[in-house]
C-alpha cells in the first residue's frame, strides 16, 4: 500500500479508518514508553490486536508507521492545547497555560516527558524524513506562541522591540528543555522554574 495521504485516506471505508488509526495508537503508546527502536512490528501487531497482513496492509513498512505515529502525537499534544494556544495573548493566558503544563507534569509525577520531544532525540539524526515531520510540528507550536505574542504588542501590551519570533523560540525551547529535565529528575519544579523564566522574560518586554 502506498504511503498515506489526505486522499488515500479519504478512500478508507469507516471500518478501515477505525483499524489504522487502531494500530497508530497502539504504536505511539509502546514508542512512547519503549521507543521506536525497541518497538517492533509484531509488538505493535499484539498491541493493536491485528493480523500481519491489515498491518501491512495500512503501512508498508515500520517507517511509514513511524510517520504515522509522529503525525498523531503532533495532533495529540499541540492539538490538545489548541483552546489554551489560541488564546495565548495576554500574561494572564500564559500563566495559566503554564499551570495547566506543570500540573499535568505533577499528576504524571514528571514521567513521560514530551512525546513529540521524545521522537525528536531518538530520530532527528538517524532520520531526515521523520526529522523534517517534527520540525514541522514544532512550527506550528511555536507559531501559535508567537501569533499570541504578536496580538500583544499589537495591542501595545508588548513594547515595539518585542521581538514575537524571537520569544516564541525561547518559550517553546524553555518547554521543552524543562520537559527533559523533569522527566529525568521525576519533579516538575524544573517545567515550572523553565516557563517561569520564559515568561519573566516576556514580561521583561511590557509596554
Amino acid at each position: 500500500m502506498p504511503p498515506a495521504t489526505p486522499d488515500t485516506l479519504d478512500r478508507l471505508t469507516t471500518k478501515g479508518k477505525a483499524t489504522r488509526a487502531q494500530i497508530v495508537e497502539a504504536a505511539a503508546a509502546l514508542m512512547y514508553e519503549r521507543g521506536v527502536a525497541s518497538t517492533s512490528n509484531e509488538d505493535i501487531r499484539q498491541a493493536a490486536a491485528v493480523s500481519n497482513s491489515q498491518l501491512y496492509h495500512y503501512f508498508a513498512d515500520k517507517h511509514e508507521l513511524t510517520r504515522a505515529v509522529i503525525a498523531h502525537q503532533i495532533e495529540q499534544v499541540v492539538g490538545g492545547q489548541e483552546v489554551l494556544l489560541a488564546g495565548l495573548d495576554s500574561f494572564a493566558a500564559l500563566e495559566a497555560w503554564r499551570e495547566v503544563l506543570v500540573g499535568l507534569s505533577a499528576r504524571r509525577q514528571g514521567r513521560g516527558g514530551c512525546p513529540v520531544g521524545s521522537l525528536a532525540s531518538e530520530l532527528a539524526d538517524q532520520d531526515e524524513q521523520a526529522r523534517l515531520a517534527l520540525l514541522a510540528g514544532f512550527a506550528r507550536w511555536e507559531t501559535a506562541i508567537r501569533d499570541g505574542l504578536g496580538a500583544m504588542r499589537e495591542r501595545g501590551e508588548l513594547r515595539e522591540d518585542a521581538d514575537p519570533d524571537q520569544l516564541a523560540l525561547a518559550t517553546l525551547s524553555a518547554l521543552q528543555g524543562g520537559l527533559l529535565l523533569t522527566q529525568t529528575r521525576r519533579d516538575s519544579g524544573p517545567l515550572e522554574a523553565s516557563l517561569g523564566a520564559a515568561i519573566g522574560y516576556i514580561r521583561s518586554f511590557a509596554a
